[in-house]
């Protein structure tokens, strides 16, 4: 089973513009899943859906999401807007005003959490929410389980990124996925700029942005002092396709660039792949 990982799309940061910068590399994504053999079987957007959380924004975003391949689950970041974004996507499920849910995919049980806090950059995560987690874990406590979640709980030294080392939400969250021996991975964005680590001794995978990414500079800033270091910089759209093996998730973070084919599988390479797939 492969899942599609598209995360940080900021429709309508060009609110006036019908050829925004931010869709050409959404529609650029969706193209390279449509063209894929085999297809994915699911797609996870995990959120900063849009970029002001407008409901003319989640129109154009659900207008776009037409051209994607397979089943789409989405899931809401700091950039949107709980009752704009269920305007148009009524369907979504939620819990105590939550944008959280599961689906069950048979194999595993995805389970998306909302981290949104209306006014804050950085996530949330609350006693209600950590009520419905909790709850949601033990009733699959038998089960593998993804998480999707837009903000990941950990530090990763892009200082002006950064979450707060003693952030209040990421305690709450330890606290109930600490011991969860069925997590097999959780699934984040908000970074714009991939990366994997681990949390609670769970795989943590944060997928690179749609809309363009935020510089590599790992060296401390100082905010009194502007050092006209990079910010945010035009590499390709970032996706991520996650693996399901059977009983663990392998991610491949990919980018919709165009690039040169270097070596193809004709008769020339025939002795090379025979030589490595003997059992094929």
């Amino acid at each position: 089973m492969l899942i599609a990982q598209i995360t940080d799309i900021h429709l309508g940061f060009e609110p006036d513009n019908p050829g925004e910068f931010n869709r050409q590399r959404f529609d650029a994504i969706l193209r390279k899943l449509g063209a894929m053999t085999p297809l994915p079987d699911m797609l996870i957007c995990t959120g900063d859906l849009t970029d002001k959380g407008d409901v003319g924004s989640y129109q154009q975003l659900k207008e776009a999401l037409t051209a994607a391949p397979c089943e789409t689950h989405l899931c809401i970041g700091n950039h949107d807007e709980r009752g704009n974004f269920l305007e148009v996507f009524p369907d979504t499920p939620t819990s105590d005003g939550f944008v959280h849910y599961t689906v069950d995919k048979g194999a595993f049980v995805l389970v998306v959490l909302d981290t949104l806090e209306p006014g804050e950059h950085g996530g949330a995560f609350c006693k209600r929410r950590a009520a419905w987690l909790s709850a949601t874990l033990d009733a699959c406590s038998e089960r593998p389980v993804v998480i999707a979640l837009h903000h990941p709980p950990v530090r990763h030294g892009i200082e002006w990124m950064d979450v707060e080392p003693d952030a209040e939400w990421v305690k709450t969250l330890s606290g109930v996925l600490r011991n969860r021996s069925n997590i097999r991975a959780m699934l984040a964005g908000h970074v714009h700029r991939p990366f994997t680590t681990t949390f609670e001794n769970h795989l943590l995978a944060v997928t690179g942005s749609s809309a363009p990414q935020v510089a590599l500079e790992l060296a401390p800033i100082d905010p009194s002092n502007p050092d006209n270091r990079p910010m945010i910089v035009s590499e390709e759209p970032g996706y991520s396709l996650h693996h399901w093996t059977g009983d663990d998730l392998v991610t491949f973070f990919q980018t919709a660039g165009d690039y040169p084919t270097l070596a193809r599988f004709d008769a020339s390479l025939q002795p090379l792949v025979q030589s490595l797939v003997p059992d094929a």
